[in-house]
């Protein structure tokens, strides 16, 4: 039987979570506004149609680790250029190629100058599983809270990820999720996003559960399951475009692919939901209590959405490898954090990065497992932004 003090010790549980952290005598982390560089299109010329041969996989392997990936070559000017051009799959099946130019943009700087702070911290990067231990994740139950920001912004597609409400009628995804590397997968032509609407009892609270629930809480053997009254229905809404970037499509070659991981979708109508914001990333450890958090639709809890946050582990300039537990499915999904904004006077959350997924490397002969975020660079946060707003001035401060 369910103890009655579960629910009162979970619910503080949730204000841990989700309050502000008031009683802490330490400075309020702050977003710190910085002036972007600016990515413009330059020329746009049509591609030979795709094929659309392959199923989308929902999970990438590269043979490059944080070490790896720390030690190449800073990108010049051309290279970035060149990862930055992108390509539009509209949903007629035309497909072009933009170029891109890049203006205000110092190579010198670091990846988020003006949280630079010249020091660097190594941690230890968990391997080998997508759960580790202590399964961390929490199933959303709950017409109040599915329906409430910020679980509202995480949405499904079509072709099995998930993404995360960034615009009016934008959704940001990983690029694996529409595209392969060397061609648009299945479904992506008619790529449709999810918007989860649940039909819920009367008879049960909207309230939301961890996933050990009872073990975690009670001690008991099984784990929660929301109750079959709480049937989950998605409405779709079709996608007008899809950009993806040229670095992840030249880069699957080689290990640079892994750094352009994302992609944007433009929905043929606006969702009438609210969307959170982009935000440049900042160093983990900046973050408060170096906590990254997502929600998406991982495979395993077919129907529900997920949520779960965890601390940040190593970094590069391009990639966060973090300790969050996740299975397929929530790749896609936006890594966001939640820190004090100091021109409005007010808690924020912004997305800062993409889930992309377990990232498979080779270590004498063994293979280890990271799980990893592409970041929101300067230049990242230009493009997309562009990609929304269709304009750079209003892309200059991020």
């Amino acid at each position: 039987m369910r103890s009655r003090n579960a629910l009162p010790r979970f619910s503080s549980l949730l204000c841990l979570l989700f309050l502000p952290t008031v009683f802490s005598s330490s400075p309020r982390p702050q977003w710190i506004l910085q002036r972007v560089p600016v990515v413009l299109p330059q020329q746009t010329e049509a591609r030979p149609d795709p094929q659309f041969l392959n199923p989308a996989r929902l999970d990438v392997a590269f043979h490059c680790d944080p070490e790896c990936h720390k030690k190449a070559p800073r990108p010049s000017y051309w290279d970035l250029r060149h990862h930055l051009a992108y390509e539009t799959l509209h949903s007629n099946g035309e497909l072009t190629e933009t170029a891109i130019g890049i203006y205000g943009y110092n190579p010198s700087l670091s990846t988020s100058p003006a949280y630079s702070t010249g020091k660097t911290e190594q941690t230890h990067v968990r391997r080998k599983r997508q759960i580790f231990g202590h399964d961390g994740r929490f199933s959303i139950a709950g017409q109040n809270f599915l329906l409430q920001f910020p679980f509202s912004v995480a949405v499904k597609l079509s072709t099995g990820c998930s993404g995360t409400l960034v615009g009016d009628r934008h959704v940001l995804t990983a690029a694996h999720c529409v595209h392969d590397g060397k061609n648009y997968v299945k479904g992506a032509q008619k790529l449709r996003v999810g918007f989860l609407k649940p039909k819920l009892d009367a008879r049960h609270s909207p309230i939301f559960f961890p996933s050990n629930f009872t073990n975690h809480v009670e001690g008991g053997p099984g784990q929660y399951a929301p109750p079959i009254s709480d049937k989950m229905k998605f409405q779709w809404i079709r996608a007008r475009r899809t950009h993806v970037p040229k670095g992840w499509i030249k880069g699957t070659a080689n290990d640079i692919g892994m750094d352009y991981d994302y992609a944007l979708l433009e929905l043929k109508k606006p969702h009438k939901r609210r969307h959170m914001k982009l935000g440049v990333s900042p160093p983990a450890q900046r973050l408060p209590g170096r906590r990254v958090h997502f929600s998406g639709f991982d495979n395993d809890r077919l129907g529900q959405l997920v949520y779960r946050f965890c601390r940040a582990g190593e970094e590069t300039s391009d990639l966060l490898y973090q300790h969050c537990d996740a299975q397929p499915g929530a790749s896609g999904s936006g890594v966001y954090a939640r820190m004090w904004n100091g021109r409005r006077r007010r808690w924020e959350r912004k997305v800062i990065g993409v889930f992309s997924g377990h990232q498979s490397v080779e270590r004498q002969g063994a293979s280890h497992e990271f799980n990893v975020a592409v970041r929101i660079t300067p230049l990242k946060y230009a493009q997309i932004c562009y990609w929304i707003k269709g304009n750079f001035v209003d892309c200059r401060e991020g």
